[in-house]
């Protein structure tokens, strides 16, 4: 069995507290913006999960194994690789770093995945990768920057882990299709991009997640 203590994780759990007032950002977000208030109220209530607690390392790692793969085919992949190390909750940058290329093919990463996973280690073992406790004093943008410099780890995945890991509050992934998609939806004309998204959502600021996570309902709709 796994160890069940977790030192130095992300001071959240996967529940719809996001560690910011979403009926404040609801308030403001329908008062500047008609359209989007009337998305939230065909919607309803905001309910972003947060994802199950982890390191930055961790966090990054299982994003580098789940890119351009099912979420099954990519947990099964994740699995193996933990079932590596069966004393531990997840390798640590040694462990990993440990593997060789051919334990890395056997689990089913690909060449690539591999090479960004060992460069995630040796940001995380010469300190260029925040720690848990580094990453909460850090504002978007720095944190954009550091962890986007790891080979395989573009702005969009951060940004997913600012919104479902960290819970921030003012995040705006203009990249991704989905919130081009609902944007399209949400205030008609052609599928936008990202410029004008982001033009759009000064209005929605500090609390821009909120209106992201609305705009990829828009799509379910």
């Amino acid at each position: 069995m796994r160890p069940t203590s977790q030192p130095d994780r992300f001071p959240f759990d996967s529940a719809v507290n996001a560690g910011f007032d979403s009926d404040a950002a609801l308030h403001h977000i329908s008062r500047k913006d008609k359209p989007l208030a009337d998305l939230i109220s065909r919607v309803g209530a905001f309910q972003l999960q947060l994802r199950p607690c982890s390191t930055p390392f961790e966090a990054l790692g299982s994003a580098i194994v789940f890119q351009q793969l099912t979420a099954k085919s990519a947990g099964a992949i994740h699995q193996r690789l933990l079932d590596r190390f069966p004393e531990k909750n997840h390798p640590s940058p040694s462990d990993l770093l440990s593997l060789d290329d051919s334990s890395l093919r056997e689990v089913g990463l690909s060449k690539a995945k591999a090479a960004a996973l060992r460069d995630l280690a040796d940001h995380a073992i010469d300190g260029r990768l925040p720690t848990t406790s580094q990453i909460g004093q850090l504002d978007d943008d720095a944190i954009i920057k550091r962890l986007s410099a790891v080979k395989g780890i573009g702005v969009w995945t951060v940004q997913m882990m600012l919104i479902y890991h960290l819970g921030r509050p003012d995040v705006m992934p203009a990249t991704d299709l989905g919130i081009r998609k609902g944007f399209r939806l949400t205030f008609g004309g052609d599928l936008p991009q990202p410029a004008a998204i982001l033009e759009r959502a000064k209005r929605w600021s500090p609390y821009r997640t909120v209106a992201s996570w609305y705009l990829w309902q828009a799509t379910y709709l």
